[in-house]
């Protein structure tokens, strides 16, 4: 409501949820940290990206800035909370009713959530794949602006209440040791880094659950190929991917 009077005497509007708006090429699909230019050179209609890209590119862009992606394999876990207040309210009630020894009744989703994992978020494609992971693969290419870059996309509803988590492989051009990623993710702004496997901290739901930035983690070699990066990303999809984005593009037009 602050900015809003503003950005509308500017011209600007920001949308989040029309999924064709966001695809629209003549509508930019803004994180500030990574393409602030497409929103400081447009007027009119700007785009905020689905939650879950927006978790996953925020470490792609670093390493693609340092590295050069060539492919990048994408696992979500994504919170109730991004469904909705019935998501939420799902999760609470069929958790008490086990708790007390009932049966748990899906309402909402198409299958128990509590305990329980579904790798099916959105509808089913004739290739297999979903309307979620369809907008990750074709959002993170428009976001950093490489159309032919290899995803490979799974998404995954789990019980917890808010914060997405991704697990990605990306490989690059150039290698990108383990140090070098801790470096470049440490310095990349609304990234923080939580890495000690030694101490067991790693980013988690519960820990990032509030934060603005994003938070990495489990970074590894890829076993599979010399070129590749493993790496555990959490961020909180109410915040960064969703409400803070959209502030954050409001004040990339906001006169200085």
């Amino acid at each position: 409501r602050e900015y809003a009077p503003m950005l509308v005497r500017a011209g600007v509007i920001v949308v989040d949820k029309s999924n064709a708006f966001r695809m629209d090429p003549n509508v930019p699909l803004v994180v500030p940290e990574i393409n602030p230019h497409a929103a400081k050179r447009h007027q009119g209609i700007l785009a905020c990206p689905n939650c879950t890209t927006i978790v996953t590119v925020m470490p792609l862009k670093p390493l693609h800035d340092a590295g050069r992606l060539r492919r990048v394999i994408a696992t979500s876990y994504q919170a109730v909370s991004g469904a909705g207040v019935n998501g939420i309210a799902e999760l609470r009630e069929q958790t008490l009713a086990w708790a007390r020894g009932e049966a748990m009744v899906a309402r909402h989703f198409p299958h128990p959530i509590a305990f329980n994992l579904i790798p099916a978020i959105d509808a089913f494609r004739p290739d297999g794949y979903t309307g979620e992971e369809m907008k990750l693969v074709n959002e993170t290419r428009k976001i950093l602006e490489l159309p032919d870059l290899p995803i490979a996309p799974t998404t995954v509803r789990v019980p917890v209440f808010n914060c997405h988590s991704v697990a990605v492989i990306a490989e690059t051009e150039e290698k990108i040791t383990v140090a070098r990623a801790r470096e470049v993710f440490e310095r990349f702004p609304g990234l923080k880094l939580w890495d000690d496997p030694a101490q067991n901290r790693y980013p988690m739901p519960v820990e990032v659950e509030g934060q603005d930035d994003c938070y990495v983690g489990r970074i590894r070699e890829d076993l599979s190929h010399p070129k590749g990066l493993s790496f555990w990303v959490v961020g909180d999809q109410l915040r960064k991917g969703a409400a803070t984005n959209a502030v954050q593009i409001a004040e990339l037009l906001l006169p200085s």
